[in-house]
């Protein structure tokens, strides 16, 4: 008869094969509880420690738009999100919490430098880290280990890393920014020294000192001698070669007289153009010189990029292993392994014993 036609097993059946294997199945139980318990209870105590903080936007903690007043920016973006997982699993990162706490000597691999040793001890590092986004989009890292003050200490180095590899994201190009305006500004510097020495040569050369009055008092001087010169030569007092003398000096640049009529008129236009320029460049230097020393400042300053929600402090109460449940679980496992195999070999050996 093939095995696809025996009828279903009897309850007096299973009952008579129990009873023949029951030694060997209390004997089976008995063994899995007394080893899983020996087992469970040699296990260490593990510890979690969690931290659980918000990235912000690297744009919302720029030190530059804090000095203009604007504001930070806690909401987190899914780019920034990923941004800070990235950084939390990267090698670099590892490696480094690996050997300021000195996890070789503390897993008890060996000493550093070869593959096997490394391997080992960041597959170990990297089964104790956890690194997640929960639905409220904070980010929780939670380091497990047997002790409890170093799984805290690793945790919140891990959110400080964490931090200033984020913040050095933007550092370099905050640093090249800075050469600009330090250039800008060097630059600007120079071309305001160029003109006002130009201003001051137009001034001299003309005789425009931009005196508020200059143009009228030198016109009034003009008329006022002219009129005793046209006095004189009608025969009244005065000497007609000195006055004449004066108002050439007046009218004329080559008249000797430094502030003449000629020469300020044809050094106004030079003279408002060079001192509008003057103006000009003073104003962005001004403002090159403030943007300089504003970026200065803030490339110096340390405006966190994480906004941080609970630090992690050592764990008060073990996270696993769960000791009841693993003496249940192979004492469970144990018993259903024996029935299967029973069962088995019962069918493999009588099976006509067990058929109704």
């Amino acid at each position: 008869m093939s095995p696809d036609s025996l009828p279903p097993f009897s309850a007096a059946g299973l009952r008579a094969v129990f009873h023949r294997w029951k030694y060997l199945l209390a004997l089976a139980v008995g063994l899995a509880t007394v080893v899983s318990a020996a087992v469970a209870w040699a296990l260490p105590n593990i510890y979690s420690s969690t931290a659980v903080f918000l990235p912000t936007s690297p744009q919302s903690t720029d030190p530059d738009r804090l000095v203009e007043g604007s504001k930070l920016e806690i909401g987190a973006r899914s780019e920034d999100l990923d941004r800070v997982l990235t950084i939390g699993q990267s090698l670099p990162l590892a490696e480094l919490m690996i050997k300021r706490f000195n996890l070789y000597q503390h897993y008890n691999m060996g000493q550093p430098g070869s593959d096997v040793v490394e391997n080992a001890v960041l597959g170990e590092f990297n089964s104790n880290l956890s690194i997640v986004h929960n639905e409220r989009d904070a980010i929780e890292l939670t380091f497990q280990d047997y002790d409890k003050k170093l799984a805290a200490a690793v945790a919140n180095a891990m959110v400080a890393a964490i931090d200033s590899v984020n913040q050095q994201l933007t550092l370099e190009n905050r640093r090249n920014v800075l050469e600009l305006y330090r250039q800008r500004s060097a630059q600007l510097g120079r071309s305001y020294e160029r003109t006002r020495q130009r201003l001051l040569g137009a001034r001299r050369r003309y005789g425009v000192f931009g005196l508020e009055q200059q143009g009228r008092y030198l016109a009034k001087e003009v008329i006022e001698t002219e009129k005793e010169l046209r006095v004189a030569e009608g025969g009244g007092g005065g000497s007609v070669s000195g006055l004449r003398r004066a108002l050439n000096g007046l009218i004329r640049a080559d008249g000797g007289n430094a502030i003449n009529l000629e020469g300020w008129t044809q050094g106004t236009d030079s003279v408002n153009l060079l001192n509008s320029r003057l103006t000009d460049i003073q104003t962005r230097y001004v403002a090159s010189q403030g943007a300089y020393e504003q970026a200065e400042t803030s490339l110096t300053s340390r405006v966190s990029s994480l906004y941080q929600v609970q630090k992690a402090y050592p764990a008060t109460r073990k996270s696993k292993p769960f000791r009841t449940v693993i003496v249940l679980g192979s004492v469970l496992l144990t018993l259903a392994l024996s029935v299967f195999f029973i069962l088995l070999l019962e069918l493999y050996r009588r099976p006509s014993a067990i058929i109704n």
